[in-house]
């Protein structure tokens, strides 16, 4: 790693030090995640629809904004 990868992350902690204690744990668990490479890891009970979705999309198929903003009301967005 570069000093100047060191120096922006060193920059970042020094912001998240300044945080409330529940931001700054939040942070420390999203560093943590990253750190351990887990952070993308789909779980095996979504894997089939998580590869289906994308094979939908190398095809070209799309669903509706409509049919999305549906989607994001159920989910509270």
């Amino acid at each position: 790693m570069d000093n100047a990868m060191i120096e922006k992350l060193e920059r970042a902690i020094e912001k998240v030090k300044r945080l409330p204690d529940d931001r700054q744990a939040y942070a420390a668990l999203l560093l943590e995640e990253v750190a351990s490479g887990d952070l993308f890891k789909i779980p095996e009970t979504h894997k089939a629809a998580v590869l289906e979705g994308l094979a939908q999309a190398r095809r070209g198929e799309r669903v509706s904004e409509l049919a999305m903003l549906e989607v994001w009301k159920k989910c509270g967005l």
